[in-house]
């Protein structure tokens, strides 16, 4: 058996392989509600063959959209929503399914990527006044958002966990918290965007704050049936900036508080980034917080594109799963390449067991009654 096609375990929920679908906005909703859009996207990724799907970044205030279009997971309608479509998709495929919960800070109040994708002032009929821990903007053309207080603080750490308590009732199995790609965890934990005088900015203590109260809240919401992990950016690519040796402090710390995976990208928090591009150029992040002997499993993100590769990561140790993004919209069927590639087996939906090709015989398992 290969690596890839072997389970792995996030806390509580077993994956039957080591291929995690990672999120990836889809700027489609109106006022937060899932929709028909989300049930066909879902609904293919689902018949993959991955191990586990990961939603879209799913805002927990309507002010911590990235877009007007962004999902949200912040009252009755929207989780009403979000339930329907997560019923339909676990109607058809076993495969389980998290979400992405975030808030993005002084990056929200955008215009859709095909629509530009830039920043969109209050006085737009799409925008609205944006929040950040500190009064600076993130593009130089971008409005200056206003700086938390306590009293926000405090509402951003609750919306949270009433989301995550919405998400376990919507029926979805894992919870991953968003402080990667510049939004507003990440701007918490990074000094080129914390300025902060206070217990929640200077020292790298202070600047964890945030987040590891967001992630004590968010398992305290929630039963012990759901895995809740992190997702980080693991180098700001600036000087300065968050780096590869705050990010292992924080996962040690993350590990102790009972974090159930981590999830490692990098960037998307200064324009100023440089970073060069080549297959699996943040696995070495992986890698190095793999080192540092944290317990949990460590998800590997970032041009991983090839079979042979992903097989690669796992047996040197680098990461315990592989996330693919844009990749596997592209071939929504990788898992199943990827299955014959290697040796190993896949198990379809049984709709689709007659489409075993005749150079990959072996590759389909029938799924059991």
């Amino acid at each position: 058996m290969s690596q890839l096609f072997s389970p792995v375990s996030f806390g509580p929920l077993t994956l039957s392989n080591r291929i995690v679908i990672a999120p990836m906005c889809q700027y489609s909703s109106t006022d937060g509600l899932a929709n028909d859009w989300h049930v066909q996207h879902l609904g293919q990724l689902s018949q993959s063959g991955a191990g586990l799907l990961i939603l879209e970044a799913t805002a927990v205030l309507p002010e911590g959209r990235i877009s007007y279009a962004d999902l949200g997971l912040w009252d009755d309608a929207t989780e009403a929503a979000l339930t329907d479509v997560i019923a339909s998709v676990k109607r058809w495929s076993p495969m389980p399914v998290g979400v992405q919960l975030a808030h993005a800070g002084r990056k929200a109040s955008s215009a859709r990527p095909w629509d530009g994708g830039g920043p969109l002032p209050p006085t737009d009929p799409n925008g609205w006044t944006v929040k950040a821990p500190s009064a600076l903007p993130f593009a130089a053309n971008g409005p200056t958002p206003e700086a938390l207080d306590e009293a926000g603080i405090d509402a951003v750490v609750e919306a949270f966990a009433v989301a995550a308590k919405r998400a376990e009732r919507a029926g979805l199995d894992l919870i991953e918290l968003h402080a990667a790609h510049g939004y507003l965890l990440h701007q918490f934990l990074s000094p080129l965007s914390n300025k902060r005088q206070d217990e929640y900015g200077g020292s790298l203590e202070n600047r964890m704050r945030l987040l590891i109260r967001v992630f004590d809240a968010v398992r305290a919401a929630v039963s012990d049936r759901i895995s809740v992990g992190v997702r980080i950016s693991a180098s700001d690519w600036v000087d300065g900036g968050w780096d590869i040796e705050q990010s292992t402090t924080l996962a040690q710390i993350l590990d102790l508080c009972g974090c159930q995976f981590l999830h490692v990208s990098s960037g998307g928090l200064d324009a100023r980034q440089k970073i060069a591009l080549e297959p699996g150029y943040q696995v070495p992040f992986a890698a190095a917080i793999k080192a540092a002997k944290v317990r949990m499993p460590v998800i590997a993100v970032g041009l991983i594109t090839d079979p042979a590769q992903a097989e690669s990561i796992l047996r040197h140790n680098h990461a315990d799963a592989v996330a693919l993004a844009r990749g596997i919209l592209y071939e929504p069927r990788w898992p199943w390449h990827a299955a014959a590639a290697l040796g190993d087996s896949v198990t379809p939906a049984p709709q689709y067991l007659r489409c075993e090709p005749r150079e990959a015989r072996g590759v389909f398992t029938a799924p059991t009654a």
